[in-house]
């Protein structure tokens, strides 16, 4: 066919006449012409732009030839599993060296004071600090050792990373011990470890330490290192009992005066002793190595090498507790990187504050934490107009996550999000979750609303931190992701639960370079832990889905049976409980002599309120928690979701009691972590339990 034909058929002037037809046209339609190519041409270069995933998202695992069904990372680049993304951050020591190396020792550590910007000590400073208190624990009988642990208990702030390193600096470990652990459990970790030094932050903590010297609990403690001023009495009542207390600027003080050089350790020297806060009887302490953590990490960076890479530019802040695995593990990457880390005030309700005054890049949650957002967010969308808009310019964004594109510079963002992102500072690039599962319409949705890559991982203290991870580009909810790099995970038969690995269910056991040594002094759990091929059994279930991701759907651990025989799994009930609206907290309870289940119901202060009156109850929140038409449409609710997830009827609650305050690590019900304390629930709420047994027959 000809050119001018075609023209014909288009209704276009035949080549010939092209000259004569754009003089014929008017100065303003070439202007109107003009401007529309040059939007057309900004539109291309701007055009918000997919993220491509680092493999196949329809494979992200395979399994591994004669391992009896294990399952490696797709990413990982070889058949050998990651032990250290760079050859010279091989140890925790040589982390912090490599980020005092690249950042040009640029700022490290940041804290502030009510209403005060940040103020920050350098890499240099922090190195400086480290080998000075490093060297004046050597001087006060301290070895440069692997056999040498010190106890750090403290809130997090820049003195506990100046503690950690010291000990690195010098081969010594580091035992940390939780703000809310309790006495009992204090001693029973000074004791096990042998703990003679403890750097401690604040003087009541010291006065704790020592009622357990007066009393004799606590033999071996000798040295108690204040990083706060404290008064002379408290000095002289130490000397009373045999210990010496002094300020962590005298122990400093001492050491530059008489400095040593560093021991640095190996990457199969252990580096921490984390004892796991645990739901029942003592902690256990978790023994890992320099190279455990250094595999750990690695593995994530890996994963998120296309997609994500640290710089000196990052900021992380820092308000989870050190002594939790999962914020050492961010932290060191950090420091890898030469990035700088700011401390929250220590006060829980100043977050926001802080974050906007701090304005990180990099935020690891927990996910009631992302729970409390979401529901702060709802809850402000009191009308439905107000509620339908949100959701609508949701619905939009998640459209664009699905397809790949992560930004928070849309229309969606300026009408709606903006002021979302910048409650968090409004520069976070990167949120990390786990410890627990997270709502999959709660993480669809702020994946969304906060324009930044949203990552679930899953793992354990004795897997460091993670063993699973979200693979970038696959912004699905669900599943938590799948192996890192640095582990193979493997699924074995639980014939009590009816999990059968030949249906791809099962236990899910972990092993790799991050999985961790044992328990310090426990052989009996150590081996209940790690069997003879060196396989990590996690106590959870899982299932393998089609794309290679690994799905949490069970608990093997705190299940109990009913009296009819029937297996229950709580935690799985509770979660799907908690999707519930005006749900904050649950907890389910059984007995062996009972044939049901009931539950301990506390709603959420800000959204329960609003989700009576829709139901023509009104009240204010207490007088809600007492209304017996509340709780019944609240029941009712729970079991709908139970129904809809496939629940059993055995599974289902028959009766609540609602209780109005919520389950806190103050009030000893949940751990440092978290976690649900159930045997203290359990006796927290004897009363309320034995009242619906006798209600409900």
């Amino acid at each position: 066919m000809q050119t001018q034909e075609i023209l014909r058929m288009l209704r276009l002037p035949e080549l010939g006449d092209l000259g004569q037809f754009f003089r014929s046209l008017s100065a303003t339609t070439l202007v109107s012409v003009g401007a529309l190519a040059a939007i057309l041409a900004y539109w291309f270069t701007h055009r918000p732009k997919a993220l491509q995933p680092p493999c196949d998202l329809l494979k992200q695992s395979e399994e591994v030839e004669d391992s009896g069904g294990a399952r490696r990372s797709v990413i990982s680049g070889g058949p050998e599993l990651l032990t250290h993304y760079y050859d010279d951050a091989r140890t925790m020591y040589q982390v912090f060296r490599r980020g005092l190396s690249i950042s040009g020792n640029g700022p490290c550590l940041g804290f502030r004071k009510p209403n005060q910007p940040y103020q920050w000590l350098s890499y240099q400073e922090v190195a400086d600090r480290a080998e000075f208190l490093g060297s004046g624990l050597l001087q006060h009988n301290c070895k440069a050792s692997t056999d040498q642990f010190i106890g750090v208990f403290a809130q997090n702030r820049p003195e506990w990373i100046i503690a950690e390193l010291a000990c690195y600096t010098y081969s010594m470990v580091v035992v940390p011990l939780y703000d809310t652990l309790g006495p009992g459990v204090i001693r029973y970790i000074i004791n096990t470890a042998d703990i003679s030094t403890v750097i401690v932050d604040k003087a009541w903590k010291a006065g704790l330490l020592l009622e357990h010297v007066e009393k004799k609990e606590t033999p071996g403690l000798k040295l108690i290192i204040l990083m706060e001023p404290f008064e002379e009495a408290l000095q002289e009542r130490g000397k009373k009992c045999g210990v010496l207390l002094k300020s962590m600027q005298a122990v400093e003080d001492c050491g530059q005066e008489n400095h040593r050089a560093p021991v640095p350790p190996r990457p199969d020297d252990l580096s921490i002793v984390c004892f796991t806060s645990g739901t029942t009887g003592d902690p256990k302490g978790a023994m890992l190595t320099h190279g455990n953590v250094v595999a750990d990490f690695s593995g994530f960076l890996k994963v998120t090498e296309s997609q994500w890479a640290p710089t000196c530019a990052d900021v992380h802040f820092s308000y989870l507790p050190l002594a939790h695995m999962f914020e050492r593990m961010v932290q060191s990457v950090v420091y890898c990187h030469g990035g700088r880390v700011g401390f929250f005030q220590g006060d829980i309700r100043l977050l926001s504050d802080d974050m906007k005054a701090l304005c990180p890049t990099i935020f690891p949650v927990v996910p009631r934490l992302l729970n409390r957002m979401y529901d702060k967010i709802f809850s402000q969308a009191n009308t439905p107009v107000k509620r339908w808009l949100l959701e609508f310019a949701a619905k939009r964004k998640q459209a664009e996550v699905r397809s790949g594109i992560i930004r928070n510079d849309s229309i969606w963002d300026e009408l709606f999000f903006n002021k979302i992102q910048a409650s968090l500072g409004g520069c976070v690039r990167m949120i990390v979750t786990g410890a627990a599962p997270v709502s999959p319409a709660v993480l669809g949705f702020l994946r969304a609303a906060l324009g930044c890559q949203v990552y679930e991982g899953y793992g354990q203290t004795e897997c460091t931190a993670g063993c699973t991870f979200t693979t970038p580009g696959d912004w699905t909810s669900g599943h938590v992701g799948a192996p890192l790099p640095c582990n193979h995970i493997k699924l074995v038969d639980v014939e009590e639960l009816n999990y059968w690995t030949s249906k791809g269910e099962g236990e899910i056991c972990v092993r790799g370079p991050n999985v961790f040594k044992g328990y310090l002094k426990d052989p009996k759990n150590t081996h209940e832990a790690l069997d003879s091929d060196g396989w990590l059994h996690t106590g959870d279930i899982g299932r393998w889905l089609p794309e290679g991701t690994l799905k949490i759907i069970d608990r093997k651990k705190h299940i109990f049976k009913l009296a009819q025989g029937e297996y229950i799994a709580p935690e799985k009930i509770e979660n799907i409980y908690t999707r519930s609206e005006p749900v904050a907290q649950v907890y389910v309870h059984g007995d062996s002599l009972k044939a049901f289940l009931v539950g301990i119901v506390v709603p959420d202060p800000e959204v329960m309120p609003c989700w009576a009156q829709k139901r023509g109850i009104e009240g204010t929140y207490a007088q809600l928690c007492t209304n017996k038409e509340l709780k019944k449409a609240i029941l009712d609710d729970m079991v709908r979701l139970g129904k809809e997830s496939g629940l059993h009827s055995f599974e289902q609650v028959k009766a609540i009691h609602i209780h109005s305050e919520m389950f806190s690590v103050h009030n000893g019900l949940l751990t440092p972590t978290l976690k649900a304390k159930r045997p203290e629930l359990r006796g927290y709420f004897k009363k309320q339990i034995e009242e619906l047994y006798t209600i409900s027959i």
